[in-house]
């Protein structure tokens, strides 16, 4: 890819990322209700992005290969505490939040164990949301909006880590369709 161009999918996959999960917040927040997501999969997407995050901090990858994943890990943890918010599962974020980490004597070694697994663990978040809507057959406050910016992420990494984000593509893909299905069936019921 030119150079000129190569820069321009940065900043416009930046610029999806810093916003990428706000129209799914601004879904359940309207809604006061997180039907239609899957808790399980947001928090091994979470999961993802911190071990993903931790591996290029640790081998040293430059800091444009991975500046949107603080961003995009801040987004969903405010998710993740909407949707134990509207569930009435707030002491159980406490627990996800700050006993399960310091649980462990040996938390830094969890996460150099877990640094080649990131693509595994993200690929399986999305097999869980897609699960859950397949068993609902209801997409919910599931924001399609959302997950076509993870689309557009997921398509503007491929140069940089290829398998990876192949992956995240297709499966986000996936997801999006199958909730504009689910979608598009409520409609017609």
């Amino acid at each position: 890819m030119a150079p000129g161009l190569l820069d321009l999918v940065h900043l416009t996959t930046w610029a999806v990322c810093a916003v990428i999960r706000l129209p799914q917040l601004v879904a359940v927040l309207r809604a006061g209700s997180a039907w239609g997501l899957s808790l399980s999969s947001l928090l091994l997407e979470l999961a993802g992005l911190l071990v993903f995050l931790r591996y290029q901090i640790y081998y040293g990858y430059p800091l444009e290969t991975y500046l949107e994943f603080p961003v995009v890990i801040a987004q969903d943890v405010i998710l993740i505490s909407c949707i134990m918010h509207f569930s009435g599962k707030v002491r159980r974020a406490f627990f996800y939040a700050f006993v399960y980490p310091l649980k462990s004597g040996r938390f830094g070694e969890v996460w150099l164990m877990w640094l080649n697994m990131c693509t595994f663990i993200s690929a399986a978040s999305k097999l869980v949301q897609l699960q859950h809507l397949r068993e609902t057959k209801d997409s919910g406050q599931a924001s399609a909006l959302t997950w076509g910016m993870s689309v557009y992420a997921s398509a503007g990494k491929l140069q940089d880590i290829l398998i990876r984000f192949i992956v995240m593509l297709i499966l986000n893909i996936w997801v999006t369709a199958t909730i504009l299905h689910y979608k598009k069936t409520k409609k017609t019921d």
